[in-house]
């Protein structure tokens, strides 16, 4: 493998900074790793367990380095996907295999649905299609309110609430949206509104990947090959239940992984998972 190579792709709205570590002597495809709104950092610990073929990662659009200026617009899945079509495009180099987390595992099966001629095999890991929860209009009710909480008083009441829900293990309480709101300072999190309001999770992502619909026709008759992936430590959080939910919408059984949500990390943003146990079992799933 070579050293990183960093490029940039101008797509309708955004201009997406991608890196890309080359081994030209793999006639494995490419693969490509993707998070949302994680970016490329959170994934290098996954790519050096990969270096016997070219990985590429990105920055979706809105966040780290593929930052767009000015008011918080909303990213939908479509969005996403339509980028991931064009990036794939640009690397010209035919179908890929994708491992995409949380919300990236969401707008790569919005790709998959619409450009299955793209994706060779996608490992989806734990995407939070909230829609196919049982209990999904409270969790669709909570989403929106993280959003109006973060333009109301910006990131570290919004981030407090967006905690607490992803870490409620099981299904919501009718009740949920009653309860207190959790204290900022409890996580760490700033009390203070510093007035920004460009956050891809909190702003542009939150409720549109949480709300969207996926066209599980599509995906079902597609020529991609789709692994759902859940975290052997995720319990019943949100993530791990809609995984599941996905995974029987599909007719499949879902591959568990090792860790939680992000098992796969190495550090990156201060959380570590299990990386070698998981980049083992992702190597096995990609080679089945």
């Amino acid at each position: 493998m070579t050293e990183l190579e960093t490029y940039t792709l101008a797509v309708p709205g955004a201009v997406l900074h991608y890196d890309v570590r080359r081994n030209d002597a793999s006639t494995e495809p490419v693969l490509l790793l993707i998070g949302s709104p994680m970016g490329a950092a959170g994934f290098v610990t996954l790519a050096g367990h990969f270096a016997d073929r070219t990985v590429v990662t990105y920055d979706p659009r809105g966040a780290e380095r593929s930052k767009i200026p000015g008011e918080v617009a909303e990213s939908t899945p479509d969005d996403h996907a339509d980028d991931l079509h064009r990036l794939i495009s640009a690397l010209d180099v035919g179908p890929v295999d994708v491992f995409a987390s949380s919300g990236g595992a969401v707008n790569a099966l919005a790709l998959v649905a619409r450009h299955p001629e793209q994706v060779r095999t996608l490992v989806a890991h734990e995407p939070p299609a909230s829609r196919e929860l049982p209990d999904r209009e409270v969790v669709l009710a909570a989403c929106v309110d993280i959003n109006a909480t973060y333009r109301r008083s910006g990131s570290g009441p919004a981030m407090a609430k967006f905690i607490r829900l992803v870490s409620h293990d099981g299904p919501l309480p009718a009740g949920y949206a009653d309860e207190p709101a959790p204290d900022p300072a409890a996580f760490g999190l700033p009390t203070e509104d510093d007035g920004s309001r460009d956050d891809a999770l909190l702003g542009r992502n939150m409720i549109s990947c949480n709300h969207y619909r996926h066209d599980f026709d599509a995906l079902r008759a597609a020529s991609t090959r789709i692994v759902i992936g859940v975290g052997a430590a995720s319990g019943e959080t949100l993530a791990r239940r809609a995984a599941a939910a996905v995974a029987e919408r599909l007719g499949i059984t879902p591959v568990t992984f090792p860790g939680n949500h992000i098992g796969f990390a190495g550090g990156e943003y201060g959380q570590t998972g299990e990386p070698d146990a998981f980049a083992a079992t992702l190597r096995s799933v990609l080679a089945d």
